[in-house]
């Protein structure tokens, strides 16, 4: 992945206000028994490919800004998505790709900002 990408992601985050309506702890809206292991929310004042703003999980590691970015495939919603991994350690990034591929099954890929 590009590092402009990244940083044009940071710019996002930065300059949005993160709203995270899915609290750690709180069940999926569609899915009760799935159980959401990070804050989920989104970006405030950003669209993305399905007109809301855009999707993101918060972690723990505050001031690290955008570490990975998840492509997913939904093929009940028959869409594509990108969600954002804001703030996350790599065990947050791990347990947020377990989440939507395991829990959610969801076509999932992960990619890493490459860090120097």
């Amino acid at each position: 992945m590009s590092e402009e990408l990244f940083s044009a992601l940071d710019h996002l985050a930065a300059t949005s206000t993160v709203v995270i309506d899915r609290p750690r702890g709180s069940a999926h809206p569609r899915y009760p028994a799935a159980i959401y292991p990070l804050d989920y929310g989104y970006l405030d004042g950003t669209v993305s490919a399905n007109g809301d703003g855009i999707d993101l999980f918060r972690g723990s590691a505050v001031g690290n800004g955008v570490v990975a970015m998840a492509v997913i495939a939904d093929i009940v919603k028959k869409d594509v998505e990108v969600k954002i991994l804001l703030e996350c350690t790599a065990d947050e990034i791990v347990t947020a790709a377990a989440f939507l591929r395991d829990t959610l099954g969801l076509g999932t890929t992960v990619w890493r900002r490459e860090v120097s």
